[in-house]
């Protein structure tokens, strides 16, 4: 009896220490890579164009707003359509209602002069 629990214990050591497997075969080197194409240059939309009446009507505020206008500062909108410049708000006096369109027939661009300018005492 002694002997069979001895051949089953060498069998299963024997079973147990098998010899390691060889390495599994290194993957082959992959196959040269495609080149991959230029990407194309795609269109780059255009950038937005300037807007030409809104330009003017900038160039015009900056006109009534400087120190040298004497204005209310910040009283008076300006709109812009093909040349024509509309002027809006409120000024104290006449005199700075006709001083305002004056300066804004000065600007360069501009074709005539809506003077919307509504004279307030105390605006």
């Amino acid at each position: 009896m002694k002997h069979i629990v001895a051949l089953g214990l060498a069998a299963a050591l024997i079973a147990c220490s098998e010899s390691p497997k060889p390495a599994a075969k290194a993957p082959p080197p992959p196959a040269a890579a495609p080149v991959a194409a230029a990407p194309q240059a795609q269109p780059q939309p255009e950038p937005p164009k300037p807007d030409p009446n809104k330009e003017l009507a900038a160039k015009v505020k900056q006109a009534l707003e400087a120190p040298s206008a004497k204005l209310p500062s910040g009283a008076i909108d300006v709109t812009a359509a093909e040349g024509k410049v509309s002027l809006w708000g409120a000024v104290e006096t006449d005199a700075q209602r006709q001083r305002a369109a004056q300066l804004a027939a000065k600007v360069d661009g501009v074709k005539g002069v809506d003077n919307q300018l509504k004279v307030v005492k105390g605006s």
